[in-house]
Formats: structure tokens, sequence, C-alpha cells
């Protein structure tokens, strides 16, 4: 069996170079179905995304909506998705696609150019810097800590089951309540500063994440606090080596 995470994993880059991001994210995914069918391998496990949902309104995401991309990142996903459909139907694979929500947690690189909200919003909070929100801060994301993102690949790779599947908390978070959350957490009072909102990111997301805990009993095990509460204790000790 083969997990298939390798992408260009940044909605503002697809933007601005289209054709590199597709040709690693749609292509690539090709690429793994086609030596995956050559091996006899029987599945693959496809990181795909929420972004495929795009701005929809209706809340929560269902793996039955229309999707609905708004950046280039979005469309590579989806073309991932349909390519592996496609080995399931043509070539008796039981292939998978989880949309993940906002993954978060230990060694993300704050200073890489695909870094999340999180560990950037940690590290300044850390450091007593401001933080930068893009648009109002009331755009919403469900956040899913990674241990829980681990046992959903695991737990699909074990079953029979095959198509797409949400995998987030099934909760929301606003930009802003994150914000306030982590300095909570911190014990200390935290600054930001609004800039523009952001070509192609989406203003709400939150999964409905039923279809995959009757298929493989994906159930996540944390809430938005203890998942912040290890990450922030894991770039605390980080900055203390440091």
């Amino acid at each position: 069996m083969v997990i298939h995470h390798a992408a260009i994993a940044s909605v503002q880059r697809s933007m601005e170079d289209p054709r590199t991001t597709n040709l690693v994210n749609a292509n690539g995914t090709l690429e793994v179905l086609l030596a995956a069918k050559k091996m006899g391998i029987s599945k693959v496990v496809f990181a795909s995304s929420s972004a495929v949902y795009g701005d929809t309104p209706e809340q929560p995401k269902i793996e039955e909506m229309a999707p609905r991309p708004k950046s280039v990142y979005a469309v590579s996903k989806l073309t991932g998705e349909a390519y592996c459909q496609a080995f399931n139907e043509l070539f008796d694979m039981r292939n998978v696609s989880l949309r993940y929500f906002n993954v978060y947690g230990p060694r993300q690189d704050p200073k890489s150019e695909y870094a999340a909200v999180i560990p950037r919003f940690i590290e300044r909070a850390l450091k007593g810097e401001e933080m930068t929100i893009f648009g109002d801060g009331r755009q919403s994301r469900d956040f899913i800590y990674v241990e829980d993102v681990v046992q959903a690949n695991l737990k699909a790779l074990e079953s029979n089951c095959q198509g797409i599947f949400n995998i987030g908390s099934g909760r929301r978070t606003t930009v802003n309540e994150l914000a306030h959350l982590i300095g909570k957490l911190l014990r200390r009072e935290v600054r930001t500063v609004h800039l523009e909102a952001r070509e192609g990111d989406v203003k709400d997301s939150l999964s409905d994440i039923g279809k995959a805990s009757r298929a493989f009993g994906f159930a996540p095990k944390y809430d938005i606090e203890d998942g912040l509460r290890a990450t922030i204790d894991w770039y605390a000790r980080k900055g203390q080596k440091d």
C-alpha cells in the first residue's frame, strides 16, 4: 500500500505559478497511481484538501457537495481525487482520498512559505510580536491536530473502504478566536495586525466527518485547546534549545 502526501501545498504559490503546481500535484498523483498499478499495489491513500469545496455557503461540508475550487491548488487536488476514483473503477483498486481540513501540530516550520496560521501565530506570540491576520479575522477554519490525521491514514489503510472522506475535527474556530486562545494558553496578551484578505482563501470551512466515522471508525481525540497546548509546548521547548 502507498500513502501519498507529496505536493506543493500552497494556495498562494499555485496562483503565482499554476503550471508547476499542476505538474507536481495533478500529474505527480497520476504518476504515483501508474507506479502503484504497475507494482500490483491495491490501495493508495491520497492527501487531498477541503479547499476543493471552495466558498460554498453550506456548512458543514459533506463529500456529496459539488466542488467549487477557488485556487489552482484546489483544482490540482480535485484532479488527484478524480484520478484515484478512475483507477478504482478501471483497475480494481481501493484508493482513498482524504480531504484534510486545517492540519496543525509540532514540527511545522513557521518560516516556510507553506506554513499554516497556527505555527506562525505561536512563534510570534512566544516572541511577543504581533500576529498578522489576513482579512477581518472572522473567517473560520476546522483545525485538526496532526495525530488525529495520522490515525485517519492508518485506519483508512487497514479498512476495505475506497472513495473520498473528510478528515477534520467537526468544529470550527475563527482566526480571531485562535489568536485569543493562543494568548490564553500562554497566559499573555497578544497583539494582532490586519492586512488585506488573500486571493484564493476560503471564508469558512467546517467538516462533516460522519462518512469517515462510519467507513473506518475515524474519531478525533484532540479538541482545539488540547491540540494547541501540545503544539505550544513543543515550540516552547524548541525555542529553549535554540
